[in-house]
């Protein structure tokens, strides 16, 4: 789902604005972390003149690959679980948020890239890459801003290229498939190359996702990707294989008050599926009726899950953190989402948990892997 679905970027719009000025349009130290919780639901005004998720739409590609500034908020955001020989993993998340001053038409950043124009796009962009470190519990991230411009930041849909001061997701041919992740910081770099390996899914009604009565986004995803490259951490470079995850999502929206977070997981299942899912917690704690999720085959088409169709019970905590689940699927299938490490928390301007995460049967034994991402806490 993700992540700042309903303009989480909106809880720190002055702090990138600000620290954009500061920086001369590039990398920025913000302010001190503020948990999201203190913002969801906050509806600051600015929202006027921006186009509204409210009705289903048919995706095109390659122009939805690209941006929507119509729209307040988007993000691109991709996870991966990598694995190296010997059995070393590594959890690999890079987001990049985009975030609108004022509605814009939806031209690539590229269009104009000369002259006065050019500094124009009415957009700022904020830029989340991580590495956890499974086997050494340690958890790296870090965080960049920028506002729109070709050579600072910016997302082109043809052909594909999501980059903010020097880190780049792009496609390495005139199709969207492969992709290339290359980004470093001084602590750690990580260089994917990333392979889709079946449909995009459309999420919700037809890519309507709801996130309540009254907000809703635009939402699909890549469910599964074969990953394969390096990771460099702790003066080592390790060559990596392993599954990646896409989400894309546009909105303009934001959390209604009702809700204080929520908890969203993408899995890949060692039998062959993904599911996503996602939990919208509400204030009063009951259980929300928006709440939903995907499971997706192989060889079928995916099948949508309802607040009725699955059940998340958090089992076990850490500094608030609820880093294992207790999930149900159907009438049938028993899970534990438990968390590879405790401390994945994103220390970044906005703060969230987002790390890797197993999946265990009944008798405890590892049936998948993927990302878990817990806000509001």
């Amino acid at each position: 789902m993700a992540r700042f679905d309903v303009g989480a970027i909106t809880a720190v719009r002055a702090t990138v604005v600000v620290a954009v000025v500061l920086a001369g349009c590039s990398e920025s130290s913000p302010p001190a972390s503020r948990s999201l919780h203190s913002v969801l639901g906050a509806d600051d005004g600015q929202q006027r003149g921006f186009a509204v998720a409210d009705r289903a739409v048919d995706f095109a590609f390659p122009q939805d690959h690209g941006t929507h500034s119509a729209y307040r908020s988007e993000w691109w955001y991709l996870t991966a679980v990598v694995a190296a020989d010997p059995g070393r993993e590594f959890g690999v998340q890079f987001t990049l948020f985009r975030q609108g001053i004022e509605p814009q038409p939806d031209v690539d950043v590229d269009a104009d890239a000369d002259g006065a124009a050019a500094w124009r796009t009415g957009q700022v962009y904020m830029g989340h890459l991580a590495v956890a470190d499974v086997a050494h519990r340690r958890h790296l991230d870090d965080e960049r801003f920028s506002r729109g411009h070709a050579a600072l930041a910016g997302v082109d849909a043809e052909p594909f290229r999501a980059h903010i001061d020097g880190w780049s997701l792009s496609s390495t041919t005139a199709d969207f498939w492969p992709l290339r992740l290359e980004a470093a910081t001084p602590a750690f770099r990580v260089d994917l190359t990333l392979t889709g390996t079946r449909p995009f899914v459309a999420q919700g009604d037809n890519g309507l996702s709801r996130k309540g009565p009254r907000n809703a986004s635009h939402y699909y995803s890549a469910p599964r990707i074969e990953a394969a490259g390096q990771v460099a951490i702790g003066g080592e470079t390790h060559a990596v294989t392993g599954n990646a995850w896409l989400d894309r999502e546009w909105s303009t929206s934001v959390l209604a008050a009702e809700y204080a977070g929520w908890d969203w997981f993408a899995l890949h299942l060692d039998d062959g599926r993904d599911l996503m899912l996602y939990r919208l917690r509400r204030v009063d704690g009951r259980i929300d009726e928006y709440n939903a999720g995907t499971l997706s085959f192989a060889d079928a088409p995916p099948r949508k899950l309802g607040a009725g169709d699955f059940t998340l019970t958090a089992k076990e905590h850490w500094r608030g953190w609820p880093v294992a689940w207790s999930l149900g699927l159907g009438d049938n299938e028993r899970f534990v989402v438990r968390a590879a490490f405790e401390d994945q928390v994103m220390d970044t301007s906005v703060r969230y948990w987002e790390g890797v995460a197993y999946l265990e049967d009944e008798d405890g034994r590892r049936v998948g892997r993927g990302y878990m991402e817990l806000t509001g806490y």
